[in-house]
Formats: structure tokens, sequence, C-alpha cells
């Protein structure tokens, strides 16, 4: 399309096209552009008939309508037609067959590719052969010897153009394209010097069946086809004997001297040719058009060297200026005796034309299309056939003044093959015809039997003797029919015994064959027979009478004016006359309209014409029920506009030469009894003559422009005024309506005398048919009628209208506007309507509008007119129309803007006095104003700022005016108002947000007054009601797009500038300012966020405003977005969060039978009517159902509770309990067999302004999803923010990171802080139990950094490494109706040395302690954990052990200038004599596991525990445990329950010594002693850091003692056995002298070997294998595994020691003081008391502690 536009421009540019062109191609050029303004949804432009855009100002309403509709109608033909040539080819050519009547087939020869070897000529023409008829002349290319075309130049470019083809050629069964191939050299194809040269002689054919080309289903120019040659068997002389001789044996093959067509006719029919490769190729396409209208629309395919071929007649349309003069003649066969020869002869047939003279026409016959004319034709020669079938066809073409005298004549002559016998043959025989015959009428079309003579008389050969002579037998025979004597063959001319038929076929604009026609054009000679004669013209031909049609209707007016005195002829010329305008009607022939109009005006000259027509129809109009004559009146009114421009031209004419006379009255007479006589023929009942009643009404009005020219026209409208009165009401309606739409448009109505006879009749009509009682009204019609009138009533130069509007206002507006109101606004013709509607609006005046209202009798019929306009504007604006028509929505909105303002006026001049107030019109008025003021048509924002300015330089901001218009009538409510609140709350408001800045300043303070007038009235004295309804409508409008942060600003400023000048609304208005701009803050982030491609930031603003819905207890709103966020976790899979968000929903219900209010019923539910009881149910089955596939079971079985404590209690439904119950079975044993990862908390910071508000400067805790790390988070949250910059630093940003403008985000991981439930204090909990507690029910995360103060010590750096513990406390626990909640309250505290080692200690022997159960529960895994544990302990050959402790905490100097301490450096020595005990069943255990491999680590381990035992219980005292803390308790359900051990546990349940060595010696690894200890009653938390996580468990305020029971097994927590990571940059020193190499775990790769011999064991899958305590403890078996097993980092990070050794305590214990402790965890165990060798210390964190390469000295 776009290369299109630019070649049109360059044509256009150039200024080199004729004006016509141009107007053509400005055309093309709009309707490309309309069409492409479609495509692109672009509003439509409307244009003039010459491609102008139309002004609305300078057109009326009712043609840019129609403009409109036109305009979109091509567009979609346009659309239709590219859809239809890409689906159907079919289709479109059905539709082009509909339109076009004249067709075009271009053929382009490529190439012909045969071996002939001669000169050849190749005659190509279309070929019907199911009627065995050529229907094209041949075209002609002449081939050479070479096989090249003889036009060298023409090489592959060989182009006819087949014209003139009607459909009906084109939709034939079958259509071929046939050529015949003629060899023009010898009589044979051999070698020989004497051989006669020149011969045209037969050689082959090819056709190619092209009727799917024809028929459109082939339609590609560029595709070549193949037409393959059938060449004819050339006999010899010898086969040509043996076929003479022994007639009887057959021919299989085409022999030489068939006709050519009776060849390709059996081609036809067989469909099989053996072409060998030889055969034409060519190219075909269909053009639609004429010869003319081709070249114009395919100059690129017809051009001057294309061969024009015509067809063998006239097209389907004859033009008026298509002169043609072709006779064609076809050489058909004949019969000739042989004479003296033995054989028969080779006939030559020569054609040629003279004259009557004998002499020749030169160039006068054609014998194909693309060459001159050539004076003699010479026939092809068919070898020795006596009957030869030539069937060949030549144009003829002579002038038309010499076809009278000239004729064709015919030589016959032999012709030998050897040249010297040939050079002696003379012509044989001779034939003529003349072309004109004795009658003056052309050669009859068709065949002739010839004469033929002899010719060896001298005599033969003139033309003065021979013309004398008959030419046919026809002749012959007529002749002797007409003397009675016989022909003599002997006469002066011979004849011979040979016989020849010819046919021949006149295509001639100029010669007629019709002897009818040609009687008429000659009358005068023969009078007598003028009657016969003018009633055979009705005989004749259309196409001939068009031929001469201004002769025909000379001698028809001759006839009348010749024979005036009396009126014998007047009826049949009459008739004839008739006839031939009918003929003219004709589809066929109407292009000779113009030739009519043109002899009407110019030729035309009867002055006394109009008398004889006049009386002629006046004479069948009353006598119209004679049976013979309404056939003939019906005839004459279809004719009857032609009819009286000839009574009007010829009245003219005689009043131009005689002046005014007396007969004036007579023709006036004439007229006017012609219409009394329509008048009664039309008052008869409906049964007689239908037919001839609608013939008056459809062809009546087209007389009326004429005869108005010589008849008064006001006398003429009454005329036209009775003739309609005179059709019964409920006759002919719609064909009365359609003759009056003709009367309108005529010329009469432009005239306002007329106008004033016609209108009223008009409305009249108009009136009765679109009344409330009419039945069946015709709308199609009687629209029609209204739009012409109002149409008519709109142009400039129809003089005064006024009081035509006002007459059409009266009678016919309100009928208009019910039928608007009635129609569907699906029908086609609501548009018609409202465009009259809009015109008849348009049209009044000020004055027509008061007038209008004062025609109203009563109140109540204002009230009713008001009321149904008010809703028909509001219903009819923008959703009639289509969207692209722009200038027809702008002209009506300025239209109904006009009338609303009008119509506004009488609401406040008669209904708004408290009397008359009407509450139900002001509110439809104003709800129709604020639909007018936001209809999408006028949201001048939405558009381009070119199409901006024309609307606002052609119709101004219509919304400004409506708004101001508002204002003022709100204003002038003054009492009423507050009948308007909280109705007009909402309309206002949609007022208020339209982004234009004057109009919101305007109508802003309606709000104020909407407060003001509610604080006044109500018994409260507040405005309630008005601020809950303005909550809800600006949730609703701003969710839809409307509303921005300018408006915030203004309506907050505004509200407050108003509010603070009041009395009393200073306070709570301020408020309502102030809260409305943060919930439009909150509601603008949300609207913006809604497009965001992340749903965590819908998700946060969504809370936002689900909070400020809360706190302004607005539950409707509050619910419809709880489940908006319900669904956008569901989009995300957030299962849990979406069951918490349920969960706030049902909060607000009861468990009550009390019905639900509609507010508390979510969307889609709200046809059942809920109880609070069956809703709430519902929501917790769904909640539970939610909370199950997000894996929170535990808070799903504390849902099911409450469910199945109803069900129980209330309800009293068992079979829903027991389901419930099954529920609740299934999920507690998920609890403790489901595999449930638990998930990271990441802390996030948004820094820098930006981030949108809901982000800015603000921190969150994240909780992440399964198995999602921090490295994943990273990147997920940073793919949100691409332009934000990730800090590498934790602690808080600076304030120019704060206030800049970009963005910069903080994140890493924090840990949940444990708070344990009260149930389960001091008791044995397993570790899936507690697992849940861990990561869920949390709002505390801890973070932790290690720092240095004060100097660092080279020989040991813990004494001042110091921890900063940043504490953060979210706005919400976790999980929640989120995955992030905010971070509310920030605490940080510095963890010292000393208490970091006291911590460090406590992790220590809690991961041992559950790893020793670990290992004697499940004898499966592998020892290697522990071995590796234990060494790192009791040898630490890395960082020395706790002596680094002993050297920075326990020495006199720390102790001295730390007081404080004091009790914390006995905790800590008391922890290290508890790692006593617990490595004493570690190496107990590590025994009974040992292999063969590792019994020298075992050994050496023993010896190493036994120096470090002896050490510890000398310092530090001696601690005992209860009985062991591997003995196994047998389950109810046989599996072994492993409680979790906490580090608060092992001290409650171990007793210090005041005897220094109470050791005995383990020969065997371990030793023990039962008896009871004394639990400690101190407090305790377990803080246990690892790779990923970190709890902390506080301690309650009272101490309490356990009561001793026994138990004999035990849970083993995975974080328990958490331990960390050993340093990369760690290496092992030399191990000590005594140490054998067998047990020397300094190389790393023994390291990794052990770790990662156990690693692949480590899984929940593995069942715990019990191994029993003691002799006496039997072993249990095990159904089930509940254990928490070591990762893969968990495990990697036992091998290697590294903390610092602790001093030795004292003789007594020491509580631990720690108020981070909340929580006592002391499950009641067995006391059992081990002496073992003092421990090693425990070792450091490698996320906290630097590692060494030797240990300190």
């Amino acid at each position: 399309m776009a290369y299109s536009l630019i070649e049109y421009r360059s044509q256009i540019v150039s200024g080199t096209l004729p004006k016509d062109d141009l107007v053509e191609l400005k055309k093309k050029v709009t309707a490309k552009i309309d069409y492409g303004n479609r495509i692109l949804g672009l509003d439509l432009v409307v244009r003039d008939e010459a491609g102008n855009m139309l002004d609305p100002d300078r057109t009326s309403t009712v043609s840019l309508f129609r403009a409109h509709e036109t305009a979109s109608r091509s567009v979609d033909d346009r659309i239709q037609e590219e859809k239809t040539r890409l689906q159907n080819l079919e289709m479109r050519r059905q539709t082009l067959f509909s339109t076009v009547h004249t067709y075009s087939l271009l053929m382009n020869l490529k190439n012909f590719v045969c071996n002939i070897g001669e000169d050849a000529e190749l005659l190509m023409s279309l070929y019907d052969p199911d009627q065995s008829e050529f229907i094209s002349e041949n075209f002609l290319v002449r081939w050479d010897s070479m096989g090249m075309p003889k036009e060298i130049e023409k090489l592959n470019n060989l182009p006819a153009l087949f014209t003139d083809l009607s459909s009906t050629d084109l939709m034939r069964q079958r259509l071929f394209l046939v050529c015949q191939i003629i060899r023009v050299g010898s009589m044979e194809l051999k070698e020989g010097k004497k051989q006669t040269g020149g011969l045209r002689r037969p050689f082959g054919v090819a056709v190619m069946d092209i009727t799917d080309i024809a028929h459109g289903k082939i339609d590609d120019e560029d595709k070549q086809h193949f037409i393959p040659f059938q060449q004819i068997a050339m006999e010899t002389y010898i086969r040509q004997r043996q076929l003479i001789m022994s007639p009887r044996i057959p021919s299989r093959v085409i022999g030489e001297n068939e006709p050519l067509t009776a060849v390709f006719n059996k081609v036809i029919a067989t469909r099989e040719v053996n072409h060998k490769g030889q055969g034409l190729f060519v190219t075909m396409k269909l053009l639609p058009g004429d010869l003319t209208q081709v070249r114009k629309d395919y100059p690129h395919f017809v051009d001057r060297s294309t061969a024009i071929v015509r067809k063998m007649g006239f097209p389907e349309i004859i033009l008026p200026g298509n002169v043609r003069n072709d006779i064609y003649v076809t050489l058909l066969q004949g019969e000739f005796d042989r004479g003296k020869k033995k054989t028969p002869k080779n006939v030559e047939v020569i054609l040629s034309v003279h004259d009557d003279e004998g002499k020749p026409m030169e160039k006068a016959i054609f014998p194909g299309a693309g060459y001159d004319g050539i004076t003699e034709y010479k026939s092809v020669i068919y070898y020795q056939v006596k009957q030869p079938c030539w069937n060949e066809t030549v144009k003829v073409t002579i002038p038309i003044e010499d076809v009278c005298r000239c004729h064709l004549r015919v030589m016959f002559r032999h012709r030998s093959s050897q040249d010297s016998r040939d050079k002696s043959e003379k012509p044989f025989g001779m034939a003529f015809v003349r072309l004109m015959r004795g009658d003056g009428t052309t050669l009859r079309d068709g065949r002739h039997d010839l004469i033929v003579y002899k010719v060896d008389v001298k005599k033969a050969e003139d033309a003065k003797v021979y013309l004398t002579l008959p030419a046919t037998w026809a002749e012959v025979e007529e002749k002797e029919k007409q003397t009675g004597k016989q022909f003599h063959h002997s006469g002066v001319i011979p004849v011979t015994k040979d016989s020849f038929q010819l046919a021949t076929l006149t295509c001639s604009t100029k010669l007629t064959q019709n002897v009818d026609l040609l009687g008429l054009l000659n009358w005068r000679s023969n009078t007598e027979d003028l009657d016969q004669i003018l009633q055979r013209l009705m005989e004749v031909e259309g196409s001939e009478i068009v031929k001469f049609l201004q002769d025909t209707l000379d001698a028809l007016f001759n006839i009348m004016m010749e024979t005036s005195e009396k009126d014998t002829f007047d009826t049949p010329v009459f008739n004839a006359l008739v006839f031939i305008i009918t003929l003219i009607g004709d589809i066929k022939f109407q292009h000779f309209n113009p030739v009519l109009e043109t002899y009407i005006n110019k030729h035309f000259s009867a002055t006394l014409a109009y008398v004889k027509l006049t009386g002629v129809l006046n004479y069948y109009v009353g006598h119209a029920e004679e049976p013979g004559l309404t056939e003939r009146l019906y005839t004459a009114l279809k004719a009857l506009k032609y009819l009286f421009r000839f009574i009007v031209q010829s009245r003219v004419l005689y009043l131009r030469f005689y002046g005014n006379s007396e007969d004036g009255d007579a023709f006036f007479n004439s007229i006017r009894t012609l219409f009394l006589s329509f008048n009664s023929l039309m008052d008869r009942p409906l049964d007689e003559g239908v037919k001839i009643k609608g013939a008056i009404l459809k062809y009546l009005p087209s007389i009326i422009n004429d005869i108005q020219t010589v008849f008064d026209p006001v006398e003429l409208s009454v005329l036209l005024a009775k003739f309609i009165e005179s059709i019964p009401d409920s006759q002919l309606v719609r064909q009365k309506l359609g003759c009056m739409c003709k009367m309108v448009e005529s010329d009469l109505f432009r005239q306002p005398e007329c106008r004033d006879v016609l209108l009223p009749l008009v409305t009249d009509q108009l009136s009765g048919q679109l009344d409330d009682h009419s039945t069946k009204p015709d709308y199609e019609a009687c629209v029609q009628l209204l739009s012409t009138v109002l149409d008519n009533l709109d142009r400039k130069n129809v003089g005064p209208t006024r009081g035509h509007v006002q007459l059409i206002m009266e009678r016919l507006l309100r009928r208009v506007n019910r039928t608007v109101i009635s129609m569907d606004r699906s029908s086609p013709l609501i548009g018609h309507y409202l465009a009259c509607m809009t015109a008849i609006l348009k049209q009044m005046d000020d004055m027509h509008y008061s007038h209008y209202i004062s025609t109203f009798k009563t109140r109540q019929d204002i009230i009713d007119f008001l009321m149904e306009t008010f809703i028909m504007f509001k219903d009819l604006m923008g959703n009639v129309f289509p969207a692209d028509w722009m200038v027809m929505n702008l002209v009506q909105m300025g239209v109904f803007l006009r009338a609303i303002n009008q119509y506004s006026d009488v609401l406040n001049k008669f209904f708004l006095d408290q009397a008359h107030f009407e509450l139900q019109l002001w509110n439809n008025y104003f709800h129709l104003t604020v639909a007018f003021l936001t209809h999408k048509t006028l949201q001048l924002e939405s558009f381009s700022q070119e199409k901006r300015n024309k609307i606002l330089n052609k119709y101004g901001d219509m919304r400004k005016t409506i708004g101001f218009k508002i204002r003022d009538m709100w204003y002038n409510l003054g009492p009423h108002k507050m009948k308007f609140i909280p109705a007009m709350v909402g309309p206002i408001l949609e007022v208020t947000l339209v982004p234009e800045p004057e109009l919101r300043k305007a109508t802003i303070p309606i709000f104020f007054d909407m407060m003001q007038c509610e604080h006044n009235f109500s018994p409260g004295h507040t405005f309630e009601t008005f601020e809950n309804e303005l909550i809800t409508k600006l949730d609703q409008e701003v969710e839809g797009g409307r509303g921005d942060e300018q408006y915030k600003v203004l309506l907050e400023k505004t509200l407050l500038e108003h509010c603070r000048r009041h009395r009393y609304l200073s306070q709570s208005g301020e408020e309502l300012a102030l809260l409305l701009s943060s919930l439009l803050e909150n509601l603008l982030a949300y609207r913006t966020i809604t497009h965001d491609e992340s749903p965590e930031h819908r998700m946060s603003c969504t809370v936002n405003v689900l909070n400020f819905y809360k706190e302004k207890k607005r539950e409707d709103i509050y619910i419809r977005y709880l489940y908006k966020l319900r669904d956008l976790h569901l989009d995300c899979e957030n299962y849990t969060e979406a069951a918490y968000t349920l969960l706030l929903h049902a909060e607000l219900l009861e468990w009550s039978d009390k019905p639900c209010a509609a507010h508390l019923i979510p969307r889609g539910d709200g046809e059942h009517v809920w109880t609070q009881q069956e809703l709430k149910e519902r929501l917790f089955q769904e909640i539970i159902c939610y909370l199950d596939k997000g894996k929170m079971w535990e808070k799903a079985i504390e849902m099911g509770k409450q469910l199945a404590k109803m069900h129980e209690s209330h309800m009293f439904d068992f079979m829903e309990l027991s389901q419930l119950l099954k529920k609740q079975a299934d999920f507690y044993e998920k609890i403790m067999h489901a595999m449930r990862p638990q998930p990271e908390y990441f802390a996030v910071g948004y820094y820098g302004l930006g981030f949108p508000s809901f982000l800015r400067n603000k921190m969150f805790i994240y909780r992440g999803k399964e198995y999602e790390w921090l490295e994943d988070f990273s990147l997920k949250l940073l793919s949100r923010f691409p332009n934000a910059v990730r800090m590498t630093s934790t602690a808080p940003p600076e304030g120019n990171i704060s206030n800049s403008p970009g963005q910069y985000i903080q994140c890493f991981t924090v840990k949940p802080v444990l708070t344990l439930p009260k149930q389960f204090k001091d008791k044995g909990v397993p570790e899936q139990i507690l697992n849940y507690y861990r990561t869920n029910e949390v709002d505390q995360f801890q973070y932790s950094r290690p720092f240095r103060k004060g100097e660092k010590d080279p020989d040991n750096e813990f004494a001042t490494m110091w921890i900063e513990r940043t504490t953060y406390i979210t706005a919400y626990r976790f999980p929640g109706i989120l995955k992030w909640f905010e971070v509310k309250s920030v605490s940080m505290e510095e963890i010292s040395p000393l208490k970091n080692a006291v911590e460090t200690m406590e992790k220590t022997n809690e991961k041992l302690s559950n790893l020793v159960q670990q290992q004697a529960c499940d004898r499966s895994l592998s020892v290697n954990p522990l071995s590796m544990m234990l060494n790192g302990i009791v040898d630490p050959a890395v960082m020395g052990g706790f002596s680094n402790y002993e050297k920075a905490f326990f020495t006199n100097a720390y102790i001295q200038a730390h007081p404080e301490d004091r009790e914390c450096i006995e905790e800590l020595k008391r922890l290290i004599a508890l790692q006593i005990p617990l490595l004493a069943d570690g190496i107990r255990v590590h025994e009974e596991k040992t292999t063969e491999q590792l019994k020298p680590l075992h050994n050496r381990l023993v010896t190493c525990f036994q120096d470090l035992r002896e050490k510890v219980e000398k310092q530090y005292g001696v601690i005992t445990l209860p009985c062991s803390l591997t003995e196994q308790k047998k389950s109810r359900v046989g599996s072994v329950v492993m409680p979790y051990i906490l580090p608060s546990t092992l001290r409650r349940m171990s007793t210090i010594s005041t005897v220094s060595n109470a050791s005995s010696g383990l020969s065997s690894g371990s030793a023990s002693s039962d008896g009871p200890s004394c639990l400690s009653s101190q407090d305790s938390l377990l803080s246990r850091p690892s790779d990923r996580r970190a709890s902390v468990l506080s301690r309650s305020d009272e101490d309490n003692r356990i009561a001793r029971k026994n138990r004999k097994e035990w849970s083993v927590s995975k974080s328990q056995n958490l331990l960390e990571r050993q340093s990369d940059g760690d290496e092992t020193p030399p191990e000590k002298q005594q140490r054998p190499k067998s047990l020397q775990l300094g190389d790393r790769r023994l390291t990794l070997s052990l770790f990662q011999g156990v690693s692949s064991q480590l899984s929940l899958s593995n069942p715990l294998s019990p191994l029993p305590a003691s002799p006496h403890t039997p072993q249990t078996p095990r159904s089930s595994s509940y254990s928490s097993l070591l990762t893969d980092n968990d495990a990697s990070t036992i091998d290697t020691p590294g903390t610092p050794p602790p001093m030795p305590p004292k003789k007594h214990p020491h509580e631990i003081d720690n108020s981070r402790f909340s929580t006592e965890f002391s499950p009641p165990l067995p006391m059992k008391i081990e002496s073992k060798p003092p421990p090693p210390p425990p070792k450091a964190r490698k996320s906290m502690f630097p590692s060494y390469e030797h240990p300190p000295q």
C-alpha cells in the first residue's frame, strides 16, 4: 500500500495528468488512505465526490451521516474484498462477474517449439467445442523456418488481447484456446528444386482448455502454460494411392487432408496428444473491462504492441461511440469435379473484394489480428481432396460508404506440386456475392451456397457482366418463383457442376440487415403499409435500433407531424416511441441514455408533439380498466420520464417559436386532466390495478423537474398533494412514501411556496406512520423521507426555513424521539433516526425551544418529555454511531450539549421551587450531564496532539461547558441538595476526575458543599454518609483507571482550604482530606503496580489498600481486595499465604445462623443466600485445603479442631465430623513422616527515591520458597529492578544513599528466633514437631556480625572478638497474608568475647550430645562423623583447644579488669566440665561401632580423653548426667521417639561434684555409675548457629524442677547436629610424636574422605538402629524414624577443632544469667554419673573466628 501511495504521489506532483485522470487518481489515493486508517484503527474520514474532506459546518447533518455510511461501507467492501481475495477466489470472481459486463482476455505467446523446416502461420482464437463455433477472430503470428518469429523483436513477447467478451461468453461450460498451424512452402516436405513454393498447407493444431481461467478459478499472469502440439500425418503419393485403391484399410492416424477444425475437435474429445515435447508456451490473464478500460487500468499489460483480437459479434453492452464495420467471411467447403484428371484437384480458394467496376479494394481483407490487411487471401490447400472443408475465417473491412457497391469475389485454382506445371494452371471457377442486397439491407448473416461459374470465358472476370447474374442458388430459387422461368446454366457465363459455400457475419454499427427497420427509415416510399411498419418495428432487435436511434426517432416524429391533421398514427407512433424508450432503459443499452438526452435537447424539433403525446397518454390513463390498454399503460408509465421530456421539450419549442397563444390553457388542462385521471385511478380498491398504481407512484416523480419548467410550480405542488391524498392510508404505504421522497428530492421542494404546500402533507403522512398507535409502520421508508426533508431544509439556497423547521418540530420531534427509544439498538435504522433527530435539534434555534415547551398543555407533559429526552440522550451517546465516526459523534455531542443547556433552563424555570420540585427529573438531568462529560469521545487527553488541536479549534472543550453548568445547577438546588446525597457523590466524583484543571477546580468544591449540607441537616452533625460513599466510589473509579497524582494534590488542597475556613468542619474536614489523600496514594500505587509483571509488587499494594479499608471498617471493599490478594497468591502457588488471606474473611463471620449481609459474600456467590455459619464453614474448608497444599498441617489441624467442635457440639453433623477427624489424622501423620523443607528468611532493604512509595527507604523480611537460597533470591529480586545496585554492606545505609534518586538494594540472610508454645515447655518433643516452630509463628529475626574492639592480641585473638547482633521485629508474624512483612523495630546489642565463648561451648555440647544419641539409635549410620567430632575435641591439633579461653578469660588480670564477668566465667568453666560426660558417652558408642580399621584411632581417642578428663575434673570439677541418654523407650506404636536435647536440659541433668578427681579408668573407652543426680534449676536457652540457621530459645521467669521419669529413647534434632564448615585456609600442623601414623587426621584428604563416607547415609529415609545403653536393656526394633539428619555442609564441619580451651571451673556450679533467654526447656531425664577424662575444647565457628596455622602458645 505504501509503495502504491508513493507512486500515486509522484504522478500527482508531476503535473502532467489531465484533469479527469487527476480526479480519478485522487479518488484512488483517498480510498487507499481510508482503508489504511481502518486497518490502523484510526478515525474514518468523510469526503465529498471529489475526495475533499467534508466540513461539518457546511454540510447538513443528514448528508454528513450519509457520507459516513458511504465511506464506512466502501472501506468494509474493500476489506471484504481483500479477505475474499485471500480466502475464496471463486467468490471474488462471482462478485466481479455480477458487477462487470465486459471482459478482456490477455494472452502472451512466449514461445513455439516445433521443427517445421519452413515458414509457418499460427492462427489462434477462442473456440466453444459444445457449440462448434469460434468466438473471436484469429490472432495471426508468422514464424520463420529457423523457428523464430518473423519480427525478431517480438521474441518471447507476442501479446494479444481478446476483447468484448461478455460474462455469458466466459461462463460457457467449456472454452478453449485453439491454434491452427499452417505450413507455408511446398506441397510436400521433401527436397526438390522444382517444388512449387508459397503454398499454405495444414501442419497441425494445439488446443488448451481455458475454462478455469475464464471462470476466474486460476489467476496467475506469470504462470506459463504449455499447449501440446498435435501434428497431422504427412502422407506420400504412394500412400494416397493405397488409400484410393484400398479404401477399406482404416487409418489410425490423423491425415493431412482432414480439415484442421476436425483435427482439433478430435484432440479436444480425446485429450491425448503425442506432442514429443513440441508445443506453445503462453501466459493468460482475465482482465475486467472493455478495451478502453483495460488500457486505462492495466497499462503495464496492454500497450501499442498488443494485438487487439475482436469478438465475432457485439459486446454485451454497446457503447454509443463504438463505431465498427466488420464483415467476417468464413470459407466453409466445396465439391469440385476432377474433370480430365485421374485424381481430385488440389483446390486453392482466392478471396478478394471488388467494386461494381471490378476494381479490387486494396488491403480490405485481414486474415488475423496483428498484421495489416491484404488485397487477396489464399486458402489452405488440401492435397487431392474432392470435397475440401476449409473453415477459414477472415475479416473484411471497407468504408461504410463503399459497402453498397462492393462484392466478394472467389476464384478457384488447381495447384500443382511441381513448379513448371503450377505456372500453367489457371483458375477454373469463379463465384461472387454482393455485400448489400437490392432492398438496401446488408448481406444476411449465415451460410450462402454460391454458384460457381466457369472462368475460361473472357467475360467471366468482367464485373459488369457477372454482377448481372445471380450469385447464390437462393437467388435463383427466388427469381424462378417470381418469373416462373427456369434458370439456364449455359448463359453468358456457364455454370459448373462445382459447389462452394461460405458464411458471413456482419458486425456493423452502421449497416442493418433488418427490412422492417429499413422500411421505417424509408416510410415515405410506402405510406400505405405504415401501420404494419410501425407494428413490426417493435419486433426489431434492440441492437439494430440503437444503431439508428436518431434516424428512427426522426422518422417517428416526422410521421406524427406530417399526419397531424388526423390521429390515425398517433397511437402506433406513441407505442413505438415507448418501445424505444423502454429499450434504452435495458441494462444492455443503458449507455445510450446520453444519446437520447442529446437528441431531445439538440435534435428534436417536433413543436406540436406534446399535443399528440399528452392526448394518447390521457387516453391510456383514462381507460386503464380496459384489458387491452392495461399492459400498454404500464409500459408507457415506465417510459413516463422520457415521454414527458419530449412533451416538455416540444412545448418549450412551441413557446419559443409561437409565444404564448390560446392553446396554453389546453396544455395546462391536459396536465390537470392527467393528474385527475391519476387521482381517480389511485382511489380505486386495492385489488384493482395494483401494478398500475405502483408504476404511477414509482415513475410520476420523475417528471416533476421537467414539467415545472412549463407549468406553475405551486399549482403543480397542489396537484401532487391531491394525488398523494387520493391514496387510501393503508394502501401502498412504502410506494407512497417513496414517491413523496422523490418529490422532496425534486427542485419543487426547494421553493418556499411549494414547500408550504408539500411539507404539511409530508408531516401528516410521517406523523400518522410514526404514531404510537400505528400498525406496522414502515420505519425504513419513513426515515428515508424524513432525512431527505431535513437534508433539503439544511441547505443554503432553499430560502427561509424557520417556519418549516417549527412545523417539523411540532409534528415530528416527539414521535422521532419515541421511535428511537422503542427501537432496538441493533437495528440498522437506529443510526438514521438518530441523524434525523440530531438534524431537527441542530436546525432549532432558541425561539424554537421556547415555543416547543410552550406547546405542552400541562406541567406533567413537560416532565414526561424531559424525562424521556434525558434518558434517551444518555442512552444514545456513543452507543449508536461507530467509534471511528469521530466527526459524526462530535456533531451529535455538540447538538446534545446545546439541547441540554436549553432544557436546564426549563428545569430552573419550572421545577426548582419547593412546590414543584421533581427529584427524579433532576436526578436524570445530573446523570445525563455526567455521562456527557465523561463520554470517551470528549476525552481529549486520549487523542494525539494534532487531533486534540483540531477538536478544540472546531468544537472547543465541551466538557468545561457542561461541567460549569453542572456546578451552577448544583448550587441552584439550595435546600434540595440533601436529596442528592449520597446518590450524586459518585457522579460528581466522575466529573472531578476528568483530567482538565479548570474543570477540577470548578467542581471539587461541590464535595465541600455536600459535606456542609450533610453536616447541617444530619442529626449527628456529621458527614459520615458522604464520606463512606466517596471512599467507595473513589476506590471504584481509581481502580477503573481514573485519577492521578495531580488530582490527589488538588483534592487535598481544595478541601483543606474550604474546611479550615469553616467554623465546624475545620477538624473533621481536615481529617477527611488527609484520609482521602492517603487513600488516593495507596490506590494510585495499587493501580500503577497492577500492570507490573512482579506479583510481589501487586501484593504489597493490595495489602496497603486492604489495611486502609480495615482501619476504616469498610468491610465490603476490604473483602473485595482480600479476594484479589488471594487470587494473586494462588497464581504464584503461595497456598499458605492464600489460606491466611481467606482467614481474615472468615474472622469477620460468626458461628451463627444470621443471614450474611451482601457485602460479606464474595463476588460470584451472591446468588446463593448464605448464613454466616454456612459461609464460615465453607471458608474453613477452603482454608484447610490451602494449608494442606502449603504443608502447614499444624495450622490446618488447629482450624479443623474449631470446625470439628462446631460439628460435634452445635451442628451435630457427625458424618462431616468423621471426615474432619480423618483429615486431622492424616495431617498428624504427615507432620511426622512427610518431607518438609524449612524456608530461609531474608532481610531486604530498598533505599533511594527511585523506588515506589510503598518500598522507598524501608526494610522487609522475606520468607523464601522451598529450597530457595540467598543467591537465587537475590537474582530474582534484582530482576524486578534491573537498574538497582546491590549493596555489599549489611550495615544501615547513610543519608546520601537514602535520598539519592537511584535504587539501592540490601539483601542478606537472617535467622528466625524460635518461640516455643507453652505446651512443649520442659517436654521431650520430637524433632519433626519442633521443626515447624523454628521457621513458623515467628516475628523476630537475628543477624550476627563479628568485629574487634581494642588492639588485636597477636597471641590470642579471641580476647577482642566481639559479636554485633541485630534483632529485627516484623509488623506481623510469619507466615501471614504476605511472604514478606515490613520491619517495624530494629535493636542491636554487642556480645562480649566471654559471652561469645559461653555460647560457643553451649552449641558444641549441644551438637555433641545429639550426635551421640543419633549414632546410638541408628546402627546403620556411619561412625565417621562421630570419630571426627570426638577427635576434634579430645585431641585439638589446630586451634589449641580451650587453652585460648584460659589465656583470655581465666587470668587474674582479666578477672580484676572485669569483675562483672565472674558469673559468665564460672558458666564457661561449668560448660567445659559438662563436655566430659558427653565425651564419655560418645567414646562408648564409638567403641561399639568401631571397625578394625578404626581401632588405632579409637585407642588414640581413649588415651587423649583420659588425659583431658583428668585435667578438667581436676580444675573444674566433676559433672554427672542422669542415666545414659542413649537408652531407649518403647513407644505405644513400637517406634523410637527421640526428644530434642537442649543445652539447658543438659545443664539441669548434670551434677557438679566437689571431688576434684572422682574418676575411674576407662579401659573400654567408657565407664559409668548409676545414681541420682540433682537437676539444676537454671534458666537456659538454645542458640544454635549453623551455616544457614540460628535460633534462640528464651527462658521463662520461673525455674521448674522436673520430675524424674524413666526415658529410654531420645530424639536427635537436626539443628543440634549441624556442625561448622572447616575454613578453606585451615592447615593441619604436624602431629604429636606419640601419635601413630594411622591416627593422624591432619591430612585434609582423610577428613573429606571420612565425611564423604557418611554423607550419603545421612538421610531421613534411613531408619535409626537402636543401640542398647547397657547389657540389661534389650534392643528395641523400630517401625519408623523421626530423626533429623546432617546435611553435607553440616557433616563437613565436624573434623576440625577450633574453639579455644576454657579455664578450669571452680568447685561449685554457677548459674547462667542471660536476659535474652525467656523459655525454660527441661524434660525430666534419668541421671547417670560417669567418670571420664577431661574433654578437649569445643571447635570454633568458621563465620566468627579466623583459623590458625599453629595452635596458640
